[in-house]
């Protein structure tokens, strides 16, 4: 069987565990089903309680994550790997169009008694932000992270609006 701690509990269909996708809420066992679900964010998981694996099923392919005793592990899409030439292309999509953008500046530089002498910083800023916002927004969409649900119930609720 597993070896887990004495404080770790395995799981199972009975108990009650933190939610991996949105991390605030819990799922559990699905009323006559064997499957688990999310009480605020309404995805399907089903579990192998052999391997101590859950494995969300409203999604292809599905999201897997392995229950330590204590939490959940990984966020690994079954099949599917985030290698390390996904990780160069996706620095590269971020530092090679900034880089551009900074040796355009610094070869033709601005004259500093211009009244925009601040707009190529600013322009060489707002490429790195929005090619970075780009990765980020593609590595969300692959895992499928719910940010609105998250910011939703951690923010303030006067934030909500």
């Amino acid at each position: 069987m597993n070896n887990l701690p004495n404080t770790a509990k395995q799981l199972t269909y009975q108990g009650i565990y933190p939610c991996p996708i949105c991390r605030i809420s819990q799922i559990q066992a699905m009323p006559l089903m064997d499957a688990m679900a999310c009480n605020s964010c309404r995805h399907i998981f089903i579990a192998d309680l052999d391997k101590q694996i859950l494995k969300m099923t409203d999604r292809h392919p599905p999201l897997t994550w392995r229950w330590n005793g204590k939490k959940w592990l990984g966020g690994h899409l079954e099949g599917l790997e985030w290698g390390w030439m996904l990780w160069i292309l996706s620095i590269a999509f971020v530092i090679l169009p900034t880089t551009l953008i900074c040796l355009s500046t610094y070869t033709f530089p601005p004259d500093p008694h211009s009244r925009f002498y601040w707009f190529p910083i600013a322009w060489i800023g707002l490429t790195f932000l929005s090619h970075l916002g780009i990765i980020l927004w593609l590595v969300m969409e692959f895992y499928q992270f719910p940010m609105r649900m998250y910011l939703r119930m951690r923010l303030p609720e006067r934030w909500h609006r």
